[in-house]
């Protein structure tokens, strides 16, 4: 009986020694009207702090085009797991491939967003992207599907129609007073003219996002296992620039073991790159095309 009490005990003060262990660690934000809130805090950088601009490797040129890639997740935020797998290990793999396949090549100029285990906020990749002045950006992900193991396969995203308008107008309204866009100077011009040009930008760049992808699936067509509705549009934060082409890649799910492995292996890495790579150059050969 006494033990049975205690049980009963533990399961009404378990919350409260556990909130007074985060008190105790400086853990609680004060909030009105409950008086504290008591979450985990996570150090985000101070507002109009300068960025940390990475590396940008590959040619002296600044005429060659550069595309930006964006390992996603990283530090305190593993971002999906499936056994021993942790999405942010995995994505930056594949990131680095990428990045030494492209570069192999020669022509392209390339910058990761982090080469290592940091903590990026989705303003920051963006904001890094336009700062490079990047001609194209690739987010690379890795999916899960909970307990459902069977489900696999890659995916591309773009972001969709009505969530680009949306972001056109937020974008323009916070950002773009005295900017440039596409070539197009937003000084001066009222908060609804900003707008529409934000918006007549990112419908471009959705366009040219769109068609990529497009290139991605193509070269990937039985050589790389697509999810059965591979091409997606969604409203993700990450591909909002409005002035920069695109695509967030799903490179498999963490939860499927054979996803998993092939994104951990050696070889997985390599197909993943040359394919990317191969899509990347075909893009860029035809903006140039297009452009004489």
């Amino acid at each position: 009986m006494i033990l049975y009490r205690l049980q009963i005990a533990l399961v009404f003060l378990a919350p409260i020694l556990v909130l007074a262990g985060f008190y105790a660690l400086d853990k609680a934000i004060p909030i009105p009207h409950l008086g504290r809130e008591y979450v985990i805090r996570i150090g985000l950088p101070e507002p109009g702090q300068a960025l940390d601009l990475p590396v940008i490797d590959g040619p002296d040129d600044p005429g060659r085009p550069l595309v930006v890639i964006d390992a996603g997740h990283g530090g305190h935020d593993p971002g999906a797991t499936g056994g021993s797998y942790q999405e942010k290990s995995l994505v930056l793999g594949l990131a680095r491939n990428l990045r030494d396949e492209l570069l192999a090549g020669g022509g392209i100029r390339v910058a990761m967003t982090r080469d290592d285990d940091r903590f990026l906020t989705l303003g920051e990749r963006v904001a890094i992207t336009r700062a490079l002045g990047a001609d194209l950006f690739v987010s690379i992900h890795a999916d899960s599907a909970g307990e459902r193991d069977e489900v696999s396969g890659a995916s591309v995203y773009t972001l969709s129609n009505q969530a680009s308008s949306e972001a056109a107008a937020r974008f323009a309204e916070r950002e773009n007073r005295a900017d440039i866009v596409n070539g197009i100077l937003l000084t001066d011009q009222s908060e609804n003219v900003n707008a529409i040009l934000v918006e007549l930008s990112q419908r471009r760049t959705s366009d040219i996002s769109s068609e990529f992808s497009d290139l991605i699936l193509r070269e990937g067509d039985g050589q790389y296992a697509f999810h059965a509705q591979p091409k997606r549009a969604a409203a993700l934060a990450v591909l909002r620039a409005p002035d920069v082409p695109s695509i967030l890649f799903e490179a498999g799910f963490v939860t499927n073991d054979r996803d998993a492995s092939r994104l951990a292996s050696e070889e997985g890495q390599r197909a993943f790159a040359e394919i990317m790579a191969r899509a990347i150059r075909i893009h860029f050969a035809r903006a140039a095309q297009a452009s004489d």
